[in-house]
């Protein structure tokens, strides 16, 4: 019947030639790496080579109020941060957590804003031994999409804060 008749008109087709020999290496596939094992091995390359511990920055600090720009931003940006004209739209809080912890934490804040096209996010160090309060923003001077910092007004965190305003790719970002 009708399958009779196409399996022999295959055959027909198919006449006088040869079987291919199967020869051709096929890869085995690596399985894909998770988007979580992306991002930590991403956070981890950034706080080894960001957040160096030895560097000291010339940070300028009036009556113990942290503040920073990058030299290619305007500063009255500075004065701005201090009043609150930024409104943080991330937050991050390190209480309780050691260096190594922070700086990891640190470096996901700033992908995390990046992926977001967050502008201001807010960092809360608490008061606590200080150790972490003193050497967060010398860490974060030293990422090169960390335009600004300054210590956080009252209604942001205020002593325990600081804001952070993390550099976009549209420019017309920073006029939010």
């Amino acid at each position: 019947m009708m399958q009779e008749d196409d399996l022999s008109l295959f055959r027909d087709a198919i006449k006088g030639t040869k079987k291919i020999k199967q020869d051709t290496f096929v890869p085995t596939v690596q399985p894909r790496k998770k988007v979580s094992e992306i991002r930590e091995l991403k956070e981890k390359a950034d706080t080894l080579f960001y957040f160096s511990d030895e560097y000291e920055p010339l940070l300028t600090e009036e009556n113990e109020k942290v503040r920073y720009r990058r030299e290619d931003i305007d500063p009255y940006i500075l004065k701005q941060l201090r009043r609150g004209d930024f409104s943080p739209e991330l937050f991050l809080d390190l209480h309780g957590l050691t260096r190594e912890q922070a700086k990891k934490e640190l470096a996901s804040l700033i992908l995390a804003c990046e992926k977001e096209r967050v502008y201001c996010a807010s960092i809360m160090t608490g008061y606590g031994t200080r150790a972490l309060k003193y050497q967060i923003p010398r860490w974060l001077v030293q990422h090169p999409k960390v335009i600004a910092l300054h210590q956080a007004p009252r209604e942001w965190g205020g002593d325990a804060a600081i804001l952070i305003l993390i550099e976009q790719t549209d420019r017309d970002l920073i006029m939010r």
